[in-house]
Parts: C-alpha cells; structure tokens; sequence
C-alpha cells in the first residue's frame, strides 16, 4: 500500500463566496515550532509599494488535534501561534478578495484570481520547505477552468486538485487564474506555453494573439540562448480582459496581465490599432522579465523580504532594460515593422524629454526611492522624479548603440554575458560595469556615472543619427508649449499637472485648477478644450485665463509661449540600422 504523502506546510484554497467576495483557507503545518509565527506579505515582488494585504484577512482560527489553540497578533501583518510541535497545526481564515489588477486577489460571479502573497500565510522556519496548493471548487464555480504555472499533482476535471511548489518563493510566484475564460496553447522553441483570456469578446481572435506571442517568445529564447532550451519548462500568460484598465506583473514561469478590450485582435482584421500593439509590448515585456529580474536579479533581491520594503538601485536595468528590448524584439521578431518601432520609441523619447524631473534624479535614484516616488505618484512627480521605465530604456539604447558605434560588442553581448557570469542569479552594478568593459574593450565608468547616476541630457539624438535615424523637431502640443496636462471632459478643462519652469506656472497655475475661460482686450471667451487657447487668442501675445479653484474665480496673467518642439525618429539609411534593428521580413 502506497504511503499518503504529506507537505511540511500545505494550503487549501476554495473560492467559498463568490457574492461575498470571500476565500477560504485552510493552512497545515505537518511539523508546527512551539510556538510558531506566521505572517502575510506587504508587498508583491515586481510592484514597489507596501500594499498591507493582511488588511482583507479575518475569521483567522488555530487548532491542534481539532482543539483550539491560542493565536497572538504582532503586528499588522503577523501572528504567534501557541501550539505543540507533536501534531499538525490547522489555521483556517477568509480572505476578502475584490482588486481586479494583477497584483492582488479578485473573485465574483465570473472569475476568480490570486496571488499567493494575499492568501497564502508564510510559515516561518519553513520557507524552504515544499509547500503544496489545493485548489477545491465551491458551490457555484465547479464548471470553471484553472490555470496555473504550478507543477501539477492529482488533478480532477478542469485543472481543480492538488499542485506542488518547490518553497514558498515558488508558491507566490505561482498566481492562479480561474473561470470560464478562453484558453489556448503553443511551443516556442519546444517549450510548452498556454495563454488564458478572461473577458474577452466574442470577436477576439485568439489564433493571431497566439502567433504574435509565439513569435515574441522564440525570438528572446533565441535571443537569451541560441539554440539552448530557456530554464522554465512550461510557460502561462493569464490575460484579464477588461473594458478599461492596463498593467502586468511578472512572475518566474507565468505571467499576469490586464488590458482593454478595445485592444484584443478581431477576427477579419489584419491591422494592428495602437492599442493592440501596446498589448503586444506588455505582453514582450512580462516575457523578458522571466530571465532579466526574476532570474538574473539585484543582489538586493537574493531572498526576498515580505515583511518591509526591499530597496535596490537597479530598477533602471531591470525595468528599464526590459522597456528597451520588448518592443525591439518585437520588431526583430517582425511582429511589428521600422516605422511603428520607431513610433515607439518616439514617444518614449518625448516622455523623458517632457519630465522636468529628469534634471532632478537619475536613475539609480528614481530606482530607490520606487517605494515612495513612483508607486505613490502626485501632481509634482513629474517636476520631482524620472521613470526608471522610460529613461532606463534610454539608457539601455544609448549604451548598446555607443557598444555598436565602436564596434566591438552590443547590448545584446552584454547581457548573456551577465547571465553567464552571475550564474542568472544575483547581479550589481559592479558586474555590469565588468561586462562592459570586458566586451567594449574600455572602462565605462564614465558613462556608468552620467546616465545612470548623474541628470545630464542622453546622448540619444546623436546615436540614433550614427545609425540610420533622423531625429525631425516638430511643433509641440499646446500642453508642452504652455507647460501643463489636462484633462478635457464634460465640456470641463482641468489642470492635472503644471511643469516646472513653463509658461503655465510663471502665471500662477496650480494642480486641480479649473480653466473656465479667457480674456483678451475688450473680449472674453469660454474654453472646453486646450485647443481652443489658439482660436480665441488670436494673435494677442498676453491674455489673461479665467481660473476656478475651490470654487474662487481667479484672474492669472498668462503670457501665450513661443513655439516648442517634439521628436518624430524616422528611418534614413535601412542599411544602416538593419545591425541593430534586424532583417525587416
């Protein structure tokens, strides 16, 4: 007779209430300490920000031998349980479940969804044991589907059953997709990979979203390996479709993603609207990160700190790396052509040029301060912080192409040398400053400390310019020129950010202000829209802007500003630019 297997810690998990909102969990631990600690994780690796997911936690009960045993609360994620260590200690409790992005838990009538760090209590003292995963089926959700990047155990009728993770790294970094969604599979480079779509229409074409991904993926396993297999042996993409929303996290053999959609390919349409090419980049960009930070990592994130906030200088090569090669690789992979990836990077250029914060932090620091600059932005992020996302890309372009100009290596070269040198493990600043130097053939230290740590303009135009790329000024919008975003609806005007040093905050404007009208000479006139700035002006280079803020008229003088520009990168020379772009198919 075969032994029964028991997990050192194993949970049970079954969406219980689905008008509620509610899970229920019951967690095991097969071999409990004496008086064992258990807690719930703040934050989710991936996302920045103390999110306090043991706020929906209740119902929370211990027993031993099915009696109860007295449960201590530390603190506001933490519990001591007073227990023996000669039987397994049962906790069961609830967890409220009603955030529908990716980085927490969801659950209604429809769709089901989690990740580990909002439901799954860490044992303390056993973290690296095995942990297994029962998914059981409430009363109203047997007829749906599961979907897990989980190595699977004994499984019943539709993916409900039990699942194994190697440690409690493994388990959160594992979330789980349930429902009715759509669900389709293929191979890239001979790995496995499964993509789930919850939501979507009845005019989704699931088969073009298939190919476009495969196409993605076999271009960074090529891109990582060669002709090598990638280190994840099966591979999930798990899609909330949703009419408004957009995002993703990454995760060590799946991913989890949220989108319009508006922006889903139809059947019997062959173009690709900006919003599905958008979706095709998160979607690049989600794959990347399987080797580049959820593999090769900083050395800061060698084992995660659930309990407080985990600082790293590096955001700006994990992310910003990553936002430079998930379009690229698009494009090589012939997903999507020159003059859309240079579209692309058109607008990542303008959104760095258009930060005034950019003079104020540098990358190294935006990655620091990610806890409390980027995750918790205001009406003066854009004067105060950059975006280790769009200016680390920057970066990344300005050093491959310098690699590229001198001609000894690539970005490319320099990171699977990285892979290779830190064992796709942990990493620092420090091995990338080798690599480069190893491979370029000089120190760059200098650049090392310019575009990373220092707020001085990239070298950007001239490079692209060295290959192939025309960097054309044109016109501005009226929102550069003035200095200000807005936002236009209703037939209201309404500031959302003034810049540092524009026309816009000379005259007075503040966040949240009103922009109801103005003034020039003997008249006056009412305003909906930026746009009518110029129709109503004319040619009067002063005028004056009828402004509500809590609720007081103000009067500001506004001086109308001189002509700005933007970039628009358009391809000159294809021979050029075809080393680093690739082949156009």
């Amino acid at each position: 007779m075969t032994a029964v297997r028991i997990a050192p810690v194993a949970y049970r998990i079954e969406p219980a209430d689905t008008a509620a909102h509610l899970y229920h969990v019951t967690l095991t631990i097969a071999q409990p300490q004496a008086a064992q600690r258990v807690s719930l994780p703040v934050w989710i690796p991936g996302s920045y920000l103390v999110r306090e997911f043991s706020k929906h936690l209740q119902r929370l009960v211990a027993k031993q031998d099915n009696k109860p045993v007295h449960v201590q609360q530390l603190d506001k994620a933490s519990w001591l349980v007073e227990c023996m260590p000669s039987s397994p200690l049962v906790l069961t409790y609830e967890v409220y479940a009603f955030d529908n992005s990716v980085r927490s838990a969801w659950l209604d009538a429809n769709r089901g969804f989690f990740n580990g760090t909002s439901l799954c209590m860490r044992v303390h003292g056993q973290e690296r044991a095995e942990h297994d995963l029962e998914l059981v089926p409430g009363r109203e959700t047997g007829h749906w589907d599961v979907a897990t990047s989980l190595t699977p155990g004994r499984l019943h009728k539709r993916g409900w059953g039990t699942y194994t993770a190697a440690d409690y790294d493994e388990l959160v970094d594992s979330p789980v997709e349930m429902g009715n969604f759509w669900s389709g599979e293929f191979k890239a480079c001979g790995v496995p990979h499964r993509f789930v779509v919850a939501g979507a229409t009845d005019a989704f074409d699931g088969d073009r979203l298939l190919a476009d991904t495969q196409k993605a993926c076999e271009a960074q396993i090529r891109f990582w390996h060669d002709r090598k297999k990638p280190p994840h042996k099966n591979y999930v993409f798990m899609l909330n479709a949703v009419d408004d929303g957009y995002g993703g996290l990454e995760h060590r053999a799946s991913t989890a993603l949220i989108a319009g959609r508006r922006d889903l390919p139809r059947r019997g349409d062959t173009r690709a609207g900006d919003g599905y090419t958008t979706l095709l980049g998160l979607i690049s960009h989600e794959y990347f990160h399987t080797w580049n930070v959820k593999r090769l990592r900083p050395a800061d994130f060698a084992r995660y700190d659930y309990a407080h906030e985990n600082y790293s200088q590096l955001l700006w090569f994990f992310e910003g790396f990553t936002s430079y090669y998930d379009d690229l690789l698009l494009r090589r992979a012939n997903v999507i052509d020159d003059v859309t990836y240079l579209k692309l990077l058109t607008k990542t250029c303008n959104q760095v040029l258009q930060t005034p914060g950019r003079e104020v932090q540098s990358v190294a620091q935006a990655s620091f301060d990610a806890w409390v600059k980027y995750y918790r932005q205001d009406e003066n992020t854009v004067n105060a912080t950059v975006s280790y996302y769009t200016k680390g890309a920057l970066v990344a372009l300005c050093f491959d192409l310098t690699l590229r100009s001198e001609g000894h290596a690539s970005l490319d070269d320099v990171m699977r040398a990285l892979w290779v040198r830190c064992k796709a493990g942990p990493m620092t600043e420090s091995d990338f400053a080798a690599v480069l130097k190893e491979l370029g053939g000089r120190s760059f230290s200098r650049e090392i400390a310019a575009w990373v740590h220092g707020t001085r303009e990239l070298p950007v135009r001239e490079l692209l310019e060295r290959h192939g790329i025309a960097v054309l000024d044109e016109p501005a919008q009226m929102q550069q020129r003035l200095g200000m975003r807005v936002a236009e609806a209703n037939g209201v005007l309404t500031v959302k950010n003034v810049l540092r040093g524009g026309p816009a905050e000379q005259a007075g404007f503040a966040a949240n202000d009103e922009w109801v009208g103005i003034e020039t000479g003997n008249a006056a006139w009412r305003i909906t829209k930026l746009d009518d700035l110029l129709l109503y002006a004319g040619a009067h280079r002063k005028l004056t802007a009828l402004v509500a803020r809590d609720r007081r008229l103000m009067r500001l003088e506004l001086g109308m500003p001189a002509a700005a520009t933007t970039w628009r990168l358009v391809l000159r020379d294809p021979a050029q630019a075809q080393a680093w772009l690739g082949p156009q198919g």
